[in-house]
């Protein structure tokens, strides 16, 4: 049973009081510090399994990291905690970057990443709720997380409580049917605490997402489902923080976050083959030189 780590928890509460009480610059640098690190594990995790997803996991960490550093009113070492705010990863394939992520804010000791997709641990290739502290639910199957989070959003409207929900999708999962279902949910429902953000590296499985069926153009989708729509740099982590501001029509809010597919290390970068292939020794050597440049 995975429980929090104390001393990695007083940390991630620090860095979100110092991004509350307005110091941007000391904030800033230690989310950057919290993703380079972030990298780092996932390179090393998926060395140690021999599989996962580092493509997409690198793509979406400052995504995972700005949120979990500084923008979810959760607790790591309580959980469940009621009223806290919901975060769901429907892109669960990417789980290596998730987990690094809450190790990293202190939900579990950061020792258990070594145990990643390995016989029996809790840390599985797939984001397990009653395995994993952090997690509200399982996804893996894409096109399910969406839906989830409309009801997270729902719930919380009627419970009274001021919880936000925060969904994060592939770009290729978009092509799922279900996830437009959801939108347009949310729309009609007027979920404004309710943000979905989109990992838009453009790649998916195999191809790249508009030559696979075209998603373009994303924002105007979103805006016709009745969303605000926020596009912005999903690297920058500034910038980041200004999208998950509160809504301002009353809607619920479309982050569109322009990444790369393997960010930050430049021989996987925005090449397709990288969504689940694994380095072999001299390219994780290589990567992690890049990384701790």
């Amino acid at each position: 049973m995975l429980t929090a780590d104390p001393s990695a928890a007083a940390d991630h509460r620090a860095l979100r009081q110092a991004v509350r009480i307005a110091e941007p610059p000391e904030a800033l640098r230690r989310l950057r510090a919290m993703s380079a690190d972030v990298r780092l594990k996932v390179v090393d995790m998926i060395d140690r399994a021999r599989m996962g997803h580092i493509g997409g996991d690198l793509s979406v960490t400052d995504i995972l990291v700005t949120l979990f550093g500084a923008v979810l009113d959760v607790d790591p070492e309580h959980p469940d905690a009621p009223g806290r705010d919901r975060f769901i990863l429907s892109k669960g394939h990417c789980a290596a970057a998730l987990y690094a992520t809450l190790a990293r804010c202190g939900y579990f000791p950061e020792a258990a990443l070594a145990t990643f997709m390995a016989p029996h641990s809790p840390l599985n290739g797939h984001p397990n709720r009653r395995k994993v502290p952090g997690v509200e639910t399982n996804t893996g199957p894409l096109g399910h997380g969406f839906p989830v989070a409309v009801g997270c959003a729902l719930g919380a409207r009627l419970r009274g409580d001021h919880a936000r929900t925060v969904v994060v999708l592939g770009d290729g999962e978009l092509q799922e049917g279900s996830n437009w279902e959801a939108a347009m949910t949310g729309g009609h429902q007027r979920l404004a605490r309710l943000y979905a953000v989109v990992d838009r590296n453009r790649l998916q499985q195999g191809a790249r997402t508009e030559d696979t069926v075209r998603l373009d153009p994303l924002a105007e989708k979103f805006a016709a489902f009745g969303w605000e729509v926020r596009e912005t740099d999903g690297h920058d982590h500034a910038a980041l923080l200004a999208a998950f501001a509160p809504s301002t029509t009353g809607q619920p809010v479309a982050v569109i976050a322009d990444t790369v597919k393997g960010k930050g290390v430049s021989f996987i970068e925005d090449r397709v083959e990288w969504h689940h292939k694994v380095p072999d020794p001299a390219q994780v050597r290589a990567a992690i030189e890049e990384l701790t440049r």
